[in-house]
């Protein structure tokens, strides 16, 4: 399952990659993390699709993860689902404003982030749109 992860914060990135592992959970599939540190890098991903859960950092610069997450949950048609890092707790109202679907808060406590993850996971897996789930056909209609 690719899990996109942006914050322009290497440290930050590392540590969502090192909180995942593997997979968050395992009843969940394996995650395929893919780091990002731009806007526009994250843009051409979504454009590219197949994409199936993003973890946005609020605090990242100079596009923060909650504008980044109301973007595209306006722009992107079947959004991915959100888990937003926000700043400070006070910032859950911001984290609703912009329609994360999940939230933590920094400082990034591993296992929180893990089941806030997973939770989203089972979701997009759940709708089928998962790639490692979906079944493959063996030949393509004319």
């Amino acid at each position: 399952m690719k899990v996109v992860v942006y914050s322009h914060d290497a440290d930050t990135r590392a540590q969502v990659r090192l909180a995942v592992g593997k997979r968050p959970a395992p009843d969940v599939p394996e995650a395929e993390i893919i780091e990002v540190a731009t806007h526009p890098a994250l843009i051409r991903l979504l454009d590219a699709g197949g994409v199936d859960v993003m973890v946005l950092d609020g605090e990242a610069q100079p596009s923060g993860g909650m504008g980044v997450c109301r973007q595209a949950k306006d722009e992107v048609f079947d959004c991915p689902p959100v888990l937003l890092i926000i700043g400070r707790r006070d910032d859950g109202w911001l984290a609703t404003w912009s329609r994360a679907d999940a939230v933590i808060s920094h400082p990034i406590e591993p296992s929180a982030l893990a089941q806030a993850l997973a939770g989203l996971m089972r979701q997009r897996a759940g709708e089928g749109h998962a790639a490692t789930l979906r079944p493959q056909s063996a030949t393509r209609p004319a």
